[in-house]
């Protein structure tokens, strides 16, 4: 799964565990090792704030049912592809690249010659155009109604007065 977290498109170290076949401890243990490769703008460790917006969100584990411990590391599509080096297998190699082409992929999306994002605004003013021509014409429909005079609950009925019943018999 591709998050946007801090305004960057990341993927969480369990998932890429997940793709690689490595327990996500392996993958870390890893990244430790060659921790000099990760600077923040490739892997950075979410906050408990995020972490729990994620668990919320995605209905993660909850503490002390034997999920996460710590807190979990996110990697950008920089990091991603820094991690191949780091897990030097077939399989890693292989992720990877299919990794680097949905990032591609998506990037490719929200470049196209109208963008996502100026879809989303256009639908946006759009509908706050619709909310403007719905108040005024709310505001005449109140105009109107108090215009409108109200009939006395004490009036001269007009038609029958009486009520017939018809019986009919064959």
């Amino acid at each position: 799964m591709i998050y946007i977290i801090r305004d960057q498109k990341v993927m969480l170290d369990s998932d890429l565990a997940t793709l690689y076949e490595v327990e996500t401890r392996y993958l870390n243990k890893a990244v430790k090792r060659n921790i000099n490769r990760f600077p923040k703008d490739f892997m950075f460790q979410l906050t408990q704030v995020e972490f729990k917006s994620l668990m919320f969100q995605f209905g993660t584990s909850k503490e002390g049912r034997g999920g996460r411990r710590k807190l979990p590391s996110v990697f950008t599509e920089n990091g991603i592809a820094m991690l191949s080096g780091v897990l030097n297998s077939e399989r890693a190699i292989n992720v990877n690249i299919s990794i680097m082409r949905t990032f591609t992929k998506m990037r490719k999306i929200l470049l196209s010659d109208e963008s996502l994002s100026d879809k989303i605004a256009k639908l946006e003013s759009d509908s706050n155009e619709m909310k403007k021509i719905f108040r005024i014409v709310f505001e005449k429909i109140n105009i109107l109604e108090a215009k409108t005079p109200v009939l006395p609950k004490k009036r001269k009925r007009i038609g029958l007065k009486k009520k017939f019943v018809v019986i009919c018999s064959f």
